[in-house]
């Protein structure tokens, strides 16, 4: 009979944590990734679909309403064929003095014509003649203002044509700053070894751990998740984490710091136990294979890898 009374509960708790994810990360999107944290991570062979974006992160978000890849903000400025273009009055709009002075001169000379005298409406005297220079030399004016008008427009069209942007434009949209950079074998092997240790100090419970292998800000959402778990009983534990492929996204430098966004797949034990070493959630005899974009930071010359970012697949 008293084990029959804690089936409700035990119930009640696998209902309370129901199949979330409860691996580091919780199975959200969250941390940072320098200036791409809003920008979508290229595509691998492994992640093929579009990663999930950023549940929570230390990093602003630019601009919502992005025309992109489903979830991301839009750059400062918006990359070719995203999102519609700023409304731009046209140019009488914008100077309808001038265009309005160039206007009558044209509109009298043309006048002059058709009616028979002449493009000025003919000179009589000198005063028409230093009338007439006085006209030359406006409408000159004007014309050459109009031909270095058109000629700045049409060089801007060129610089934006052969970057493939709008001129002014940085290449990196929201990325400005950055700089690709080549990793190593060590670097692939740092990664794998980081994401075994970080599970076995997850399961430990041993944020000492967690602390020298990631960033404060993923620390303090590891510290929250754990925390969370502990106030109901629970506790989740990750074994037999076995790296099964990894693939890279991208990797780039701002400033003295590196990034490497890297997508992994791997599989492991995942359960939650209560207080009492009962599983609630999870099977301890089924592994789980996940596959997830980890993002890796290091000051260059002087620090190791350490986790700054983990993101969904797809």
């Amino acid at each position: 009979m008293r084990n029959f009374r804690l089936l409700p509960i035990a119930f009640a708790v696998f209902c309370l944590f129901g199949t979330a994810d409860a691996r580091p990360g919780g199975g959200s999107s969250i941390g940072s990734r320098g200036s791409h944290t809003w920008s979508a991570p290229p595509r691998t062979s492994i992640t093929p679909g579009w990663a999930r974006p950023m549940d929570q992160s230390a990093t602003p978000r630019p601009s919502p309403n992005y025309g992109g890849a489903p979830g991301y903000a839009a750059p400062a400025r918006p990359m070719p064929g995203y999102g519609a273009p700023a409304y731009r009055p046209s140019y009488p709009v914008r100077h309808p003095f001038l265009s309005g002075f160039a206007g009558g001169f044209l509109g009298a000379g043309l006048f002059g014509l058709l009616s028979g005298h002449g493009m000025m409406g003919g000179m009589t005297g000198g005063t028409s003649f230093f009338g007439f220079l006085f006209q030359v030399l406006i409408i000159g004016g004007l014309i050459a203002f109009v031909l270095r008008l058109f000629g700045n427009r049409r060089q801007n069209q060129m610089s934006a044509s052969s970057t493939g942007m709008p001129a002014g434009a940085s290449p990196f949209g929201n990325n400005g700053g950055s700089t690709p950079v080549t990793l190593t074998n060590d670097d692939y092997t740092s990664f794998q070894r980081l994401l075994l240790d970080i599970q076995a100090a997850w399961s430990a419970q041993n944020m000492r751990a967690l602390a020298s292998m990631a960033t404060p800000e993923m620390t303090g959402y590891f510290n929250a998740q754990l925390s969370e778990l502990a106030s109901r009983g629970a506790r989740n534990i990750v074994s037999n984490v076995q790296f099964q492929r990894g693939d890279l996204s991208e990797a780039w430098r701002e400033g003295n710091l590196t990034y490497a966004t890297v997508a992994m797949r791997y599989a492991m034990t995942d359960v939650t136990t209560d207080s009492m070493g009962n599983v609630i959630d999870g099977s301890s005899t089924e592994p789980v294979i996940v596959t997830e974009l980890w993002t890796f930071v290091r000051a260059d010359g002087r620090g190791n890898w350490i986790l700054s970012a983990i993101q969904q697949a797809g």
